[in-house]
């Protein structure tokens, strides 16, 4: 699947991995649909690149929204080769701890909340594009489409306080191959990257001195991922025909301590 002329669907989109892999799709010749509830930034983008990007305010846990947003980037763009699904959240609470000075049990609200925009958000995305890529020709190798979703390296040795986002990002991992294989008569390649510490948001809001010492416990190189990186292998995953139905640690070998 080459992207130059083809149509992308990246949910978070408007800013950190999402913007990055948005950026270098467009600089390859793709058009992007954006679905992000960011509508600041999404606009801003959208302005940057009128005639290759689309922002499609989404909410990725309703279908009614992710269908809508489907068709406009079908109407848009004409028809839909790749998914990444980026959007999500990383809150922090133990399973038993402090919340607002309050010790007790984790909140079941929070959980819930982290599962359904991590995991059932990309289930949605992921179907429903799934069933759009279905009416694509075929490439020569017989592709239709490719799904790329993002994990994490919490779903493999998450942090204390991590219980909600790992199990959320665990799942993902384990969609990935049960789906390739759904997909493998379509033609729909399925992927998932699991970055480790990454220049997204949630970190470059902490201190510089924070960041240096997380960036320090990578092996190599000693330093916070950056978005770019992950924009580059979500490219090479879409360009290489015999990448599927795997996960792809993007970590500077880094394994999480437990704190």
């Amino acid at each position: 699947m080459q992207l130059k002329n083809s149509t992308a669907i990246i949910t978070g989109g408007a800013s950190g991995l999402g913007e990055a892999a948005a950026r270098l799709f467009i600089a390859n010749g793709a058009r992007v649909a954006i679905l992000d509830l960011n509508e600041a930034a999404g606009q801003a983008l959208e302005s940057e690149f009128p005639n290759q990007l689309k922002f499609i305010k989404t909410d990725v846990t309703s279908e009614g929204e992710v269908q809508n947003a489907l068709e406009v980037a079908l109407q848009t763009f004409g028809s839909i080769q790749v998914v990444v699904n980026c959007a999500g959240i990383a809150p922090a609470s133990k399973i038993v701890g402090k919340v607002d000075g309050i010790y007790g049990p984790h909140s079941f609200e929070l959980f819930e909340k982290t599962i359904r925009i991590n995991l059932i958000g990309t289930f949605n995305v992921m179907r429903l594009a799934a069933f759009a890529m279905e009416k694509n020709e075929p490439n020569a190798e017989g592709e239709r489409g490719v799904i790329i979703n993002t994990a994490s390296v919490a779903a493999y040795d998450g942090q204390m306080g991590q219980v909600a986002y790992a199990a959320s990002k665990g799942g993902i991992v384990s969609m990935t191959l049960p789906v390739a294989r759904d997909l493998a008569k379509s033609g729909i390649r399925v992927m998932a990257i699991a970055p480790g510490l990454f220049e997204t948001p949630l970190l470059m809001g902490l201190p510089e001195e924070a960041r240096i010492s997380l960036g320090q416990q990578i092996p190599f190189p000693s330093r916070l991922g950056k978005p770019s990186e992950y924009a580059l292998l979500a490219k090479s995953i879409v360009e290489n025909p015999m990448l599927n139905g795997e996960v792809i640690r993007l970590d500077g070998a880094i394994r999480m301590a437990p704190r």
